[in-house]
């Protein structure tokens, strides 16, 4: 059963709900009014593959191990260690159930044996949402989307969404599309029949899913 018929039909209800909304081309914010489903007017998508590395960025790929669910509570606590987030309690309650059913994901840098930065975003089929990213170490957010875009390349993912473009991505070769273009490559993707796991970057270390832990089911 390809990955993605296995969230859209997960017998977790919260898992299913938010599975099936981003199938769907929306995704989650809370922007101060609630947590609600947004959508884009312009998909952004980052390059797999052939992404572009900034030449001042080069030096710094081999600098940091990578992992995959390590720290997964540290990436989400960093990411909404920030002034202004739209990631609330509720919505980080949300993602942290559905990192441990396997819908969620954190990419991680780590240098010196510390958590450096990564990036946290949902797996459905051939598609990786990014929904944000967050560094604690110069340079360490940047990496890991650039080897994010190396991994998922060689599992065979078509598409890393950013969903909205910004100068930061840009520098990384990002380009947007229209929602028909994207509803197009997502329905492709969604029918593809790879997995984020393992890990075969050079030096990266992949941590197997943790099994789920019972809790009551919230609305998104």
């Amino acid at each position: 059963m390809p990955t993605a018929a296995a969230m859209l039909n997960h017998p977790d209800p919260l898992t299913r709900e938010v599975a099936r909304g981003y199938a769907g081309g929306a995704f989650l914010m809370d922007n101060g009014r609630g947590l609600e489903w947004y959508s884009s007017t312009r998909r952004a998508l980052v390059p797999l593959g052939d992404i572009h590395i900034p030449r001042s960025l080069k030096k710094h790929l081999e600098r940091f191990e990578v992992r995959l669910n390590s720290d997964f509570p540290g990436v989400l606590a960093g990411c909404m260690a920030r002034q202004e987030t739209w990631i609330s309690p509720e919505l980080a309650g949300i993602y942290l159930h559905l990192n441990h059913t396997g819908l969620v994901h954190s990419f991680e840098t780590w240098q010196g044996g510390k958590l450096a930065g990564g990036v946290l975003g949902l797996a459905l089929g051939g598609a990786f949402v990014g929904e944000t990213m967050f560094h604690s170490v110069t340079q360490g957010s940047k990496v890991a989307l650039v080897r994010l875009s190396q991994h998922l390349f060689r599992r065979g993912f078509s598409v890393l969404d950013a969903q909205m473009q910004n100068p930061h991505l840009q520098q990384f070769g990002t380009f947007e599309i229209t929602p028909a273009e994207y509803a197009g490559q997502l329905r492709a993707a969604l029918r593809q029949d790879v997995d984020l796991a393992p890990l075969d970057l050079p030096g990266a270390v992949s941590h197997p899913q943790q099994p789920p832990r019972p809790r009551s089911s919230r609305s998104a």
